[in-house]
């Protein structure tokens, strides 16, 4: 129940993380059915780790905030990632991204519209 003293628009982002089928652990810091538009999570890959190949049905973008990796998106040549790039994935663009660092590799999820369970498409078998 929302505390009437606080606006209705004022949420607080109390999620844990919690690892994926990905090989990646994430924490949620913003998606709400109220709010499709765009959700917002941060990723945390640990050192040697390669993320399961993948596709989502919406765009993404990686902001990367902590550590270097490899990042593998259809269409381009592999690439570096250090902090501060942006990652721009359109939807249904295959990707992944290793964790070339010897500490976590750390990054924003920027989905538009909202990330949803049914957004991700993933492209290796079973895991």
């Amino acid at each position: 129940m929302q505390d009437p003293d606080i606006p209705a628009l004022l949420r607080s982002a109390n999620s844990r993380e919690f690892l994926t089928r990905e090989r990646c652990h994430i924490t949620e810091l913003f998606n709400a059915p109220e709010a499709p538009d765009a959700s917002l999570a941060r990723a945390r890959v640990e050192p040697g780790v390669t993320t399961e190949l993948h596709a989502l049905t919406v765009r993404e973008r990686y902001i990367i905030e902590q550590g270097t990796g490899l990042m593998d998106l259809e269409g381009t040549e592999n690439f570096m990632v250090r902090p501060g790039d942006v990652v721009d994935i359109a939807p249904g663009q295959a990707q992944r991204i290793t964790n070339t660092g010897a500490g976590d590799l750390i990054f924003l999820c920027l989905c538009t519209p909202r990330f949803e369970p049914d957004s991700y498409q993933p492209l290796e078998e079973d895991i």
